[in-house]
């Protein structure tokens, strides 16, 4: 499968150690578009959802270990319209946000 660009927006709140939070990203495959705080490119070889899994995983990771309040994420996965979710604390997990 031919690599495909993965854009990723975080949206934060009450971020306790940012470096923390990016290091882990950064471990995860994504490098921060300069001048764009939050946003993050990387690549994927694997089917969308693998993707999508693969993203909810490792933002969850890099929130845990930084600590937060809240946070939504938008990404999109090639030509794949954008997609939104929100950490729900107490199902410690990502999900979709309503419109």
């Amino acid at each position: 499968m031919e690599p495909t660009e993965v854009l990723l927006v975080v949206s934060v709140e009450g971020l306790l150690d940012q470096a923390v939070f990016e290091k882990q990203l950064k471990r995860e495959g994504f490098t921060p578009i300069s001048d764009e705080p939050f946003t993050y490119l990387g690549e994927t070889t694997t089917h969308k959802i693998n993707t999508v899994l693969y993203l909810h995983s490792a933002v969850q990771c890099a929130l845990t270990k930084a600590g937060f309040i809240t946070c939504k994420i938008i990404f999109q996965i090639g030509e794949y319209p954008m997609e939104a979710y929100r950490y729900d604390k107490e199902e410690k997990c990502f999900v979709p946000v309503e419109l």
